[in-house]
């Protein structure tokens, strides 16, 4: 049998990607990347190809690396995915009203 990935409307795609960046959390805040605002698009291509635009909540932070990667990986574990891409963007620059009021009660902001 070939890795060929499993039919599925465009939304349905985008909703596992968007549960699945949703266990990605930065190490330093008890909050998921998707719900802090890192997330700036998901997009799906033909053929189940994930693009990912993110960001980090300073260009410093010290999972730089991790968060993008972990990000990639989580998605990639989707059997209904053939390829993953993620690219780290600073623009527009990261802020604090870019997190969902989920995040900002969680954090005490509300």
């Amino acid at each position: 049998m070939d890795n060929q990935p499993i039919a599925i409307s465009e939304e349905k795609l985008k909703e596992l990607v968007v549960n699945a960046i949703k266990k990605v959390y930065d190490p330093e805040i008890p909050v998921d990347v998707y719900e802090l605002g890192l997330i700036y698009e998901v997009s799906v291509f033909p053929v189940n190809n994930v693009f990912i635009l993110m960001t980090l909540t300073s260009p410093s932070c010290p999972s730089a690396e991790v968060i993008p990667s972990e990000v990639e990986q989580v998605v990639k574990a989707l059997t209904e995915v053939n390829e993953v891409q993620v690219e780290l963007t600073f623009d527009p620059p990261y802020t604090m009203e870019m997190m969902s009021e989920a995040a900002k009660l969680e954090l005490g902001f509300l």
